[in-house]
C-alpha cells in the first residue's frame, strides 16, 4: 500500500465523502485502512470483570475501516493526489503525481 500510518487521507467515495482525517491503523491484507473520525459505527460495548483494566461501557462510537481505494492521500499543499515512488540518490521514496513534490 502507498499510504501510512500517520499520513492525512481525504475520503473519495461512499457516505463519508470529503471528509480529511488521519490513517490511525493499516490492514494490508485486506486492503483496508482506519481513518480518524469517518465511518464512525456504534457499538453496544458490555461490562467487563473489574481488575481487567477499565472499558467503558454503554453504547460507544467506534471508527471503522474502508478501503484503501476510496480515499485519496493529501499532500503538503492541502491538495489530494495519487502517490508513485521514485529512486532517488539510492534510495526509493513516495512522490505526488499531481504536485511534483515528495512525500514523507
Amino acid at each position: 500500500m502507498k499510504i501510512k500510518k500517520g499520513d492525512t487521507v481525504e475520503v473519495m467515495t461512499g457516505d463519508n465523502k470529503g471528509k480529511r482525517g488521519e490513517v490511525v491503523r493499516m490492514m494490508p491484507k485486506d486492503g483496508k485502512l482506519v481513518v480518524k473520525g469517518v465511518n464512525i459505527a456504534k457499538k453496544h460495548q458490555k461490562s467487563r470483570r473489574a481488575g481487567r483494566g477499565t472499558a467503558t461501557t454503554g453504547i460507544i462510537e467506534v471508527e471503522m475501516p474502508i478501503e484503501a481505494s476510496n480515499v485519496k492521500l493529501v499532500g503538503p499543499s492541502g491538495k489530494t493526489t495519487r502517490v508513485n515512488y521514485r529512486i532517488e540518490d539510492g534510495g526509493k521514496k513516495r512522490f505526488s503525481n499531481k504536485l511534483n513534490e515528495e512525500l514523507n
